[in-house]
């Protein structure tokens, strides 16, 4: 019985390690996957239609201004379900992997699109996935 606990405690560090190894490539392979920012707002009910259309048009124009975007794509709320919660638009922005996310959050284009929107805002919903 001896000899099969020392066996089994050698082991152990053996499957820890194959377990880190799993772990370790996973998250490479995570790191280096496409990668999902959706952005949804909810506008403030005295936003104005003109500054909405700016809103829009300054976000779609972070795609020419911020090159690690490789894809926008962005709409009203047409859903027939009832569940928005007062979210009106959903902007889906793409990037080649998360490290396009590092350069796009801090970039002088997406603070300058920031300033503009937070005065119309109410609330805004933003969830990022790793495409599968």
């Amino acid at each position: 019985m001896k000899k099969l606990i020392i066996v089994f405690a050698a082991l152990v560090p053996i499957f820890a390690m194959a377990d880190h190894h799993k772990e370790s490539t996973a998250a490479k392979t995570e790191a280096a996957a496409p990668y999902r920012h959706v952005v949804c707002f909810k506008f403030k009910d005295d936003a104005k239609p003109e500054q909405v259309k700016k809103i829009e048009a300054a976000f779609v124009a972070l795609k020419k201004e911020i090159k690690t975007i490789t894809n926008l794509e962005w709409g009203t709320n047409v859903s027939p379900e009832n569940h928005a919660q007062g979210f009106t638009h959903c902007f889906i922005v793409s990037f080649k992997d998360r490290a396009g996310l590092g350069v796009y959050l801090p970039h002088k284009a997406h603070k300058a699109f920031v300033e503009l929107l937070l005065p119309s805002l109410d609330k805004v919903f933003v969830i990022d996935f790793v495409a599968k």
